[in-house]
């Protein structure tokens, strides 16, 4: 038995009717039978696959049993009625099976909420795809994983060679009793006397970090550009957001588009330069974000701000789950109408929010989020979206995170597969995510948002590769940014 950490918590607290914690995945295969190789990809044949890999991942055989009145987290148990059979599922395409049907069925996938009373994850075997292609989506609650403990997850079920690999026995499997309804409340009001000695650790924690915190969120980061007559100011308030279409409440509905675009083609910006490809496709996403709100007539005279998560996790904590992650806030240089001096401002802004992030404690998200009682964040988050206080005071207005993957030929039972989007979740007042992860030789990418706020997201997803040939066109032709030789 497992308690959760605040942070954990905080994913679970912030589920309302219309906000969901899971993130997910599609996993596009190449479903025709390997040689030699027995094909896994019908129902029975995955779910005995995934089943031979429970015990590399103990957290899918784990449910949530809530602290009464909410006065503490929850804790996990091995599951005594564990099902495999519910947690696995299959959906056949009709014809023609083509890339829109299946962002349409995984977008419906998405909105559904995952049941609490039972493993906080779920997988779908998606047949019919045209080109002999099969896809597997799965959603984890957000509670149990962050990015990498996610890869984790994902480097359990996946394989280096379609005939697998060696796998221990399975045991048999024994659930654990719920703990007590006394015995948690006895725990929880423990905990609650502990937290004014905590709340006074993490104040002074507070205190040593005034400076960088200073920095963050206070309005001085102005950097000038090298615009005509140097007109173009890149600034960054920290403090209130620039509003969007996408940054207002959203509905208990999803839309999900994907793009992929080649990993050599972005690198080849980098050649003399000091940029990195996370600076790369972020201004990749601040170029279609601009398009996007350009043709929307809603295009902010101001940059717009991307929250960036941040991995914390140490070595010791390698194999561990749950989240152990940090946050900075990068300005999106929307306001550049030169894809070249965008891409510019891109590495200039996110090397000095790095900066600024190093001044901060990679603990304190965690630590401030441990206080939360989960009745009374609930009730907040509940508040906060009655009264839109995430449109009023709003510190950024989307997220975006960039996932490095692998970069050798894998395979998902016995099939290779050969993409892999990310689905990533939604707040209320950021209702659109964009999350990229890469893999052989790629940079896979996948749009969540609320259709009531950004019903063409398909459009904006089209931007990426729009984005990308302009600045590869430019780089051709000695127009690319002027930066300094790495």
């Amino acid at each position: 038995m497992e308690q959760l950490s605040g942070l954990d918590g905080w994913f679970l607290a912030m589920e309302t009717d219309s906000v969901f914690g899971h993130v997910g995945s599609v996993c596009v295969v190449d479903a025709k039978v390997t040689s030699g190789v027995e094909s896994l990809l019908t129902l029975e044949g995955f779910t005995r696959f995934i089943e031979s890999r429970l015990p590399l991942v103990p957290i899918f055989r784990r449910r949530l049993v809530s602290v009464p009145l909410g006065i503490d987290h929850p804790y996990w148990i091995e599951d005594p009625d564990f099902d495999i059979e519910y947690h696995i599922r299959e959906i056949a395409l009709p014809s023609p099976g083509n890339d829109r049907q299946l962002s349409e069925q995984v977008a419906r996938l998405h909105a559904r909420p995952l049941d609490r009373t039972r493993p906080l994850w779920e997988l779908y075997l998606i047949t019919g795809l045209r080109g002999g292609r099969a896809a597997v989506y799965n959603k984890v609650h957000h509670c149990a994983i962050d990015g990498v403990s996610g890869g984790d997850i994902l480097a359990a079920v996946l394989d280096t060679s379609p005939q697998g690999r060696p796998m221990p026995a399975v045991e048999a499997f024994k659930g654990q009793r719920p703990p007590g309804s006394a015995w948690m409340l006895t725990r929880g009001a423990l905990a609650l006397a502990r937290q004014p000695l905590q709340a006074f650790r993490v104040v002074a924690d507070l205190a040593r970090s005034i400076p960088g915190l200073a920095s963050v969120v206070a309005p001085p980061l102005v950097q000038r550009l090298g615009g005509k007559d140097n007109e173009d100011l890149l600034s960054q308030s920290g403090l209130r957001a620039p509003a969007t279409p996408f940054n207002a409440p959203v509905s208990a509905h999803r839309r999900w588009a994907f793009a992929d675009l080649p990993l050599a083609d972005v690198k080849s910006l980098r050649a003399g330069t000091d940029l990195t490809v996370n600076d790369v496709v972020m201004a990749l996403c601040a170029g279609a974000l601009r398009r996007w709100l350009d043709l929307h007539e809603a295009l902010p005279s101001a940059p717009l701000i991307a929250a960036v998560p941040v991995s914390v996790r140490s070595q010791a904590e390698d194999g561990t789950y749950g989240n152990k992650v940090s946050m900075l806030l990068a300005p999106m240089p929307t306001n550049l109408a030169d894809p070249g001096q965008r891409l510019a401002a891109m590495h200039e802004a996110m090397r000095a929010v790095k900066d600024q992030h190093g001044a901060i404690p990679a603990s304190l998200l965690a630590d401030m989020t441990q206080f939360a009682m989960p009745a009374l964040a609930n009730q907040g988050w509940r508040l906060s979206a009655k009264f839109r206080l995430m449109e009023r005071v709003n510190p950024f207005n989307l997220f975006v995170s960039n996932v490095p993957g692998p970069n050798v030929p894998l395979y998902y039972a016995g099939a290779e597969l050969v993409a892999y989007y990310p689905v990533s979740a939604l707040f209320d007042g950021q209702g659109l995510n964009i999350t990229v992860m890469s893999y052989r030789g790629n940079l896979f990418f996948g749009l969540v948002a609320c259709p009531k706020l950004v019903p063409d997201l398909d459009v904006m997803a089209g931007f990426l590769r729009s984005e990308l040939d302009v600045l590869t066109s430019a780089a051709k032709t000695g127009r690319g940014p002027a930066l300094a030789a790495g």
